[in-house]
Order: structure tokens, then sequence, then C-alpha cells
């Protein structure tokens, strides 16, 4: 006769405590790596020669900059470039003598001056203004008396040409930037663990505030931990990727109405030996990304967002948020963060649950009606056939539109 098996990790699987002890440690508190709106928690410092590496691509830190700042650094622009010519024209006319010869007498002078109706610096700095703006009002213009007077209204035009060209293209790269857009791209606040299809998964959702599609999407996650290595090297932010269905194409996705995005937990994923006990102790973070292309600017967009150990809901789902009308679908977004619990969910890990299956066996039917009632438990059975005896939760198999 066939040794008779414990079933010993039935208790784990139902909640029960697998180590005996009161209270479970409690969890070190993290900083995030990436905040939820999906800005990075990080600050360089020490950084050699910032000023001239910043500077030698100037478009992008106008680009990064605030708008505050950006306008800050053209009105200043216009403003330099404005009062320099001034000065310019003024010295021009000063050396030249059209600011003496035409208050001698208080009539016209017989000298032709090099710029007309100049007679101080704040006539040079009008002149200066009206000639970068192309203004020209008519009444100051430079003469063929200096040369060169001509080769500096020639000169400032080119330059007011380039801040104009520059300060327009920034604006236009910062209003058409699809880091804007990432912000009507949401993620839900918590992510869960329950189960899928037999196997246990970690989900979170995503969804789109606009009409307009994300050409090309998919979606990314990694896992971000302290590790210390075989040879005792400590990596504070270790990231390990979490597969989302790349090999299968899972992870591109049709994002026209929200979308739930599974992540199976087999024994390549990194959370494969942590149950519901070791997920309230667990100090890591899960970097979710969201890439594709804007449909309005064929601009490449990442919307990001992170979920800590504390932010996983152990045996939760997402309630549904797409519902069926007469001659179309509905989404109701006030849904889009709420979740429900299911019940008869498995506290204990994926590895204790696959582990389970090679060991937690029901018994065969009792060959006679002598040894009715005797449970004899085999080595090769599978794990349906005694959850098929166990009760099962009705909550879990309602229609969810009915939740």
């Amino acid at each position: 006769m066939k040794s008779v098996r414990r079933v010993s990790a039935l208790g784990s699987m139902n909640g029960h405590s697998r180590n005996g002890k009161g209270h479970a440690p409690r969890r070190k508190h993290r900083n995030r790596f990436v905040k939820k709106n999906g800005q990075c928690n990080v600050y360089f410092a020490n950084l050699s020669n910032k000023s001239q590496r910043y500077m030698a691509d100037i478009f992008t830190t106008c680009v990064d900059t605030r708008w505050r700042y950006m306008l800050m650094i053209f009105s200043a622009a216009f403003l330099v470039s404005w009062l320099f010519f001034g000065f310019l024209f003024w010295c021009i006319a000063f050396f030249h003598g059209d600011l003496n010869a035409q208050v001698v007498g208080g009539g016209p002078s017989l000298l032709k001056p090099c710029i007309m109706h100049v007679n101080s610096f704040l006539g040079a700095f009008l002149f200066s203004v009206e000639t970068q703006t192309t203004i020209g009002y008519g009444f100051r213009c430079v003469t063929e008396e200096c040369p060169l007077a001509i080769m500096a209204v020639v000169v400032q035009s080119i330059v007011g040409c380039v801040i104009d060209s520059f300060m327009i293209g920034t604006i236009m790269a910062k209003m058409a930037r699809p880091k804007k857009r990432a912000q009507t791209l949401l993620f839900s606040h918590h992510a869960v663990i329950s189960v899928r299809d037999g196997k246990l998964c970690l989900m979170w959702r995503v969804g789109n505030l606009r009409r307009s599609h994300i050409v090309e999407a998919h979606v990314r996650a990694q896992l971000i931990k302290p590790y210390m290595t075989e040879e005792g090297e400590y990596l504070p932010l270790d990231q390990r990727d979490l597969n989302v269905g790349y090999d299968v194409g899972l992870d591109r996705i049709f994002l026209v109405s929200p979308i739930i995005i599974v992540h199976e937990i087999d024994e390549e994923s990194p959370l494969y030996g942590i149950g519901k006990e070791e997920l309230e102790t667990e100090n890591f973070e899960i970097v979710v990304i969201l890439e594709g292309m804007v449909e309005a600017t064929a601009m490449t967009t990442q919307a990001r967002s992170s979920y800590l150990a504390s932010e996983i809901l152990w045996g939760h789902r997402f309630e549904p948020v797409v519902f069926e009308e007469k001659n179309h679908y509905k989404v109701d977004y006030s849904r889009f963060h709420k979740t429900y619990e299911v019940a008869g969910t498995p506290c204990c890990s994926a590895r204790e649950l696959q582990e389970s299956k090679m060991t937690i066996l029901p018994s065969p039917p009792p060959p006679n009606d002598d040894e009715v009632g005797m449970m004899d438990f085999g080595s090769h059975l599978d794990l349906e056939r005694l959850q098929a005896t166990l009760p099962l939760d009705t909550i879990s198999y309602r229609r969810e539109s009915a939740i």
C-alpha cells in the first residue's frame, strides 16, 4: 500500500503561517526611483564641465528648460542684441560727428549724417530695435555716408534672423513634445497579484484618455531592488526585466480601451519565490513603461510609472471598465483604479504552488467497500483533481459585468 502523504502545503496555500513566527518584520522605507507621474527621482552631482557640456547642445538645453526660464533667456537675448547694436550705432554717429553737427546753432547741418535723426543714445537704440524687428517707421534710416553703419545693419539683420529662428524652433519643439502626450496615458494606482488560467500573475492596467491612438504601443516592466553579488559587490539599483509577453508578442497592445498588462510569475520571474507574507516585507520597486508613436506628430512618447511592494494587492482583480451598449462600447473610467478581492487565492509563492502540483495529491477512489473513507495519496496525480474536490469560490466565477 502506498504511503500516505500529508497535505502540509494546503495551510500555506490558504494563508496559514509556514514559519511559526508571530509577526513579519516591518518593511524598510524605500525612496522611489520613478515617481508616479513618471519623473525619475535621480539627482546628478559632481559633474565635471557640466556647463560646457550643456552649452554644446544648446538647443536641447533650451527645449528641456522650463517655460519661464526659456522666455527669460530669449527676452534677455533680444534686449542684449538691441542694446549692443544701439551702442554700436551711437558710437558710429558720435565718431562721425553727427551728434555735434545736428545741434550746432539749432539749424540744419551741411554734414550728411550716417544715420538720419539719431541725436542721442535713445535714438540709436530705437533705430536698433526697428532694424532687427524690421518695423521700419521711415523716420530713421542709414545713409550711404558710412559703410561701417551699413555693415552693422547687415550684421544685425542676420543676428536677428538667427535669434528668431532659434526661438521659434524651440517653442515649436516644446509645444509638440511627446512628453505632454504622456500625461494623457494612465496607469492604475495599484498592481495586483491573482490567479489567471491557473497561474499566479502580476497585473496592472493602462489606459489612453484621448481618442487619438498610440501607434505601435508596447509595454515593458523592470524590477528594481538592492542586490548583493556572489563576490560581495553591492548593487543598490539592480534592474531585472519582467517578461510581459515579449517572446510571443503580447507586449504590443492596441490601446483603444484600457488593457490589463499581465506578467506571468514563472521560473524565470524575479517574483517566483515571493508569497503573500514575503511581499509584506519586500523592498523592491516595479517600473512600468508604455512606449509608442503619437498619431498626430509621429513622434515617440514614453509614459512611466512605478509600484512599490506596498502598492501590490495580493488576491485582487481589477473591476471591468468596458461595457457594451446598443451600438458602441462604453469605457467607465470611474472604475479604472478599483479592484475587488478574490477569496481563495493561494497565499504561497509561485514556486510553492508549482511544487505542490507534484506533492499535494488527492486520493484515488477506494478499491473496495471495506476501505471506503481511507485516503491514499499518490505521487503522480494532478493538482486539478485535488482542486475539483475543494469548494469553489463563488465570487471568482461570477460574471464580471455583475460585479
